[in-house]
């Protein structure tokens, strides 16, 4: 069993908290704003302090995505961005690239891919599935992924994905929010590797001024129920916006940030410029 892109994951978080700072995690948009630039984009974050990168496999129904990753999204599509030209251009840049790498999407478009790639004669009676989830995480291992996250896979159906991920050294991340109960947490707990999703509201992705009340509750129970580090998503645009939570035992270890940086590039600016502020918070 290859390990080792599991232990990327690893190795960029404890790093950050051996520095004492959280775990810098941005979210792109593949294909956004145009095929060329979305790696230029990726390297640019690389380079300045992104700990770990979430690409977004676009799709046409994004059930959890707000207005600004959804337009981004689409776009993506129209210029014709999807998974198998993800992973040629990622696998080009596995051996340059510090940040741990997690493909996040929905189950249609890796399902799609994985089916695509598996020879029809591997497709015996109950295995067809594993076949192809195994090809699937064996095409985003060598293309130099580290990790996944499904936000539309329920807990109880992702044993099969996990198995396969798992097999090739990448966790299936989860995700936690405000109807998250404690013992949903406890069995999230039993099967996770890597980080928690910790989603900061009830909604969609989308920029917010503030953070929710029940964001300290939803903490607390995640840092009871998880080992591992959390990170926190969801509408975060600024430092400011974690002060509360300095030095609370439940404060999360990384954050996550998706639209508010998809807005800053779709404005022309550079990427790297969106973590200066997040660098030393």
């Amino acid at each position: 069993m290859n390990r080792t892109a599991q232990t990327v994951i690893d190795q960029r978080l404890a790093q950050a908290r051996a520095e004492k700072r959280l775990a810098l995690i941005p979210f792109v948009t593949a294909g956004f704003p145009t095929a060329s630039a979305f790696w230029d984009i990726v390297e640019d974050l690389d380079a300045h302090g992104a700990d770990i990168i979430e690409i977004g496999v676009p799709f046409s129904d994004p059930v959890a995505d707000g207005p600004v990753v959804e337009a981004a999204g689409v776009r993506a599509l129209e210029q014709g961005a999807n998974l198998h030209a993800l992973l040629k251009e990622l696998e080009k840049r596995k051996n340059r690239l510090r940040a741990g790498i997690i493909l996040m999407g929905y189950a249609n478009p890796f399902l799609q891919y994985a089916c695509k790639a598996t020879p029809k004669t591997r497709f015996t009676p109950g295995l067809g599935i594993r076949s192809a989830l195994d090809r699937l995480a064996a095409d985003c291992a060598a293309a130099g992924a580290h990790g996944f996250i499904i936000p539309d896979l329920p807990l109880n159906e992702a044993g099969v994905w996990r198995a396969a991920f798992e097999a090739h050294g990448m966790p299936l991340i989860p995700l936690v929010g405000q109807n998250t109960t404690k013992a949903r947490m406890q069995e999230y707990a039993r099967h996770s590797k890597g980080y928690v999703y910790v989603v900061s509201v009830l909604g969609t992705t989308g920029v917010r001024d503030g953070m929710p009340p029940e964001l300290v509750e939803t903490l607390k129970r995640a840092r009871a129920g998880f080992s591992l580090p959390l990170a926190l998503g969801f509408g975060l645009k600024h430092p400011d916006q974690l002060a509360e939570f300095a030095g609370r035992e439940y404060a999360p270890d990384a954050v996550i940030f998706g639209s508010a940086l998809l807005k800053h590039i779709e404005a022309g600016n550079r990427a790297s410029d969106f973590l200066r502020p997040w660098k030393n918070a």
